[in-house]
């Protein structure tokens, strides 16, 4: 059993709360995790103590704050074994995949301790007489709320931003995460001076507590209903709300592609992590001409997947992912494989495949977030790329087309923040997502992140008239 604490200006303690909430192994049900709730009382005391050391960090040179990262990085990779064996006890994932997922967080705060300190102003063309320029200054307190599907390179992205541009830091991992967000911040924190990262635990009113509090900025991850009340709260008090929400990603699979091929693909994207990632597949247009042996070779990848993945978050999740199930086979869908949920402790779902699903159907309207991936037949190209566009989210798509023109339809078509042709996943480093509509606002990643960290102020810089 972890018993995890806070960290509040640079002490580990329980926290005034009282109160606990228990994490269970989702592959077995054991008790694995037990976690302070943070206070209202223990949140302001944590963003107070961001607040007192921020004028410090922010004049500490980019160069030393890149260093502690540097090292942050170093010790992660270190215990690495260590940390991936905490994810997968709380989340499921199983440990070579969470040493992979740790191995990515490691590489992003690498990668911003490297651009932080070129992360600088530019010069305008103005008088002869004068200087003027574009300078960056850090935005002050960074409130970071991260998730628990992949809660180690989400947080390295985030901290490492906030942190390598001057910000100070309250962070409150997932509370399906708590000891994973704990032995990352007990990496991270020797690294860094006192009170610039701070921790706090709990559930959804610590979160909000969270949110609603003096910070600059709130950078979440997760779900799109939190996100809005993020949203809400950063609209009360003036922060600056950066926000990835849930999506339901489309996967267009045109005509001419192997379908044995795309099956693989779309297996992929739909059921690694059990399905629970922010731009896995969730709902698959095919075309007429390859419906038949793409489907069936959907099927046996689905049979394949189903000896390697691992189980979902929690039973609650499980439940949700399997009435959306049940309701497309409720309204026509036909259920091809998968689809049961297994007499055995845990909270394991098989990967399920569906066709004959329609765009109204929960599973092809709403985030899933399980090993599921529900098929609908189109006629043509357009067809699918109208009816991939039909979604209140835009965070990612995925068309895997022989055509060029298709696939410049595709990237100029779709209202979705990434699009990715003949890959589901891939793409080069420094990359920056920007989700669109209600998968959330503002840039993820890249060198944009840095941006979104900091404010600008402009310079217009004259020598006094002679004679003074």
């Amino acid at each position: 059993m972890h018993e995890v604490e806070q960290l509040i200006d640079g002490r580990w303690a329980p926290g005034t709360g009282g109160r606990t909430l228990t994490v269970t192994d989702p592959r077995d049900d054991r008790p694995v995790t037990r976690a302070p709730v943070a206070s209202e009382a223990d949140v302001a005391a944590a963003v107070r103590a961001a607040r007192a050391a921020a004028p410090e960090w922010a004049r500490t040179a980019p160069a030393a704050r890149a260093a502690a990262l540097h090292a942050a990085a170093n010790a992660i990779e270190a215990a690495a074994g260590e940390l991936a064996e905490i994810m997968a006890s709380e989340m499921g994932k199983p440990v070579d995949g969470a040493r992979d997922s740790i191995a990515a967080g490691v590489g992003t705060l690498r990668q911003y301790a490297e651009l932080g300190p070129t992360h600088r102003g530019r010069s305008l063309a103005g008088d002869d007489g004068a200087i003027d320029l574009m300078a960056y200054r850090p935005r002050g307190v960074v409130a970071v709320i991260t998730p628990w599907n992949d809660p180690v390179a989400v947080s390295c992205g985030l901290l490492g931003a906030a942190l390598v541009t001057g910000n100070t830091v309250v962070h409150k991992p997932s509370e399906r995460t708590p000891a994973t967000g704990w032995r990352l911040a007990r990496l991270i924190a020797p690294h860094l001076p006192q009170g610039v990262l701070n921790v706090v635990h709990g559930d959804a009113p610590a979160g909000a507590a969270l949110a609603g509090s003096a910070v600059d900025v709130v950078a979440h991850v997760g779900s799109t209903a939190t996100g809005r009340s993020i949203a809400a709260a950063c609209a009360r008090t003036g922060a600056k709300a950066l926000l990835e929400n849930g999506g339901s990603d489309p996967l267009i699979v045109d005509a001419g592609v192997d379908p044995v091929w795309a099956a693989g693909q779309a297996a992929l994207g739909a059921f690694v992590n059990s399905g629970q990632i922010c731009v896995a597949v969730e709902r698959i247009y095919v075309h007429r001409e390859v419906a038949e042996p793409f489907v069936e070779a959907l099927a046996a990848e689905a049979e394949t997947w189903g000896k390697q993945i691992g189980p979902l978050v929690d039973r609650r999740l499980r439940d949700t992912v399997h009435q959306q199930v049940r309701a497309a086979v409720r309204d026509g869908a036909t259920l091809v494989c998968g689809g049961t949920i297994p007499d055995a402790p845990g909270a394991h779902y098989p990967p399920t495949v569906l066709t004959g699903c329609a765009d109204d159907m929960p599973v092809m309207r709403e985030e899933t977030f399980g090993p599921v991936a529900p098929v609908l037949v189109v006629d043509s190209f357009e067809e699918a790329l109208e009816r991939a566009a039909d979604s209140p989210y835009g965070l990612a798509a995925t068309v895997l087309t022989p055509s060029m023109s298709h696939a410049q339809r595709a990237w100029r078509e779709l209202p979705a923040g990434t699009v990715k042709i003949n890959a589901v996943f891939g793409g080069a480093p420094g990359g920056a997502a920007h989700p669109r509509r209600g998968s959330g606002q503002g840039f993820g990643y890249g060198p944009e992140l840095l941006d979104e960290m900091t404010v600008t102020t402009v310079v217009h810089l004259e020598a006094p008239p002679s004679g003074w």
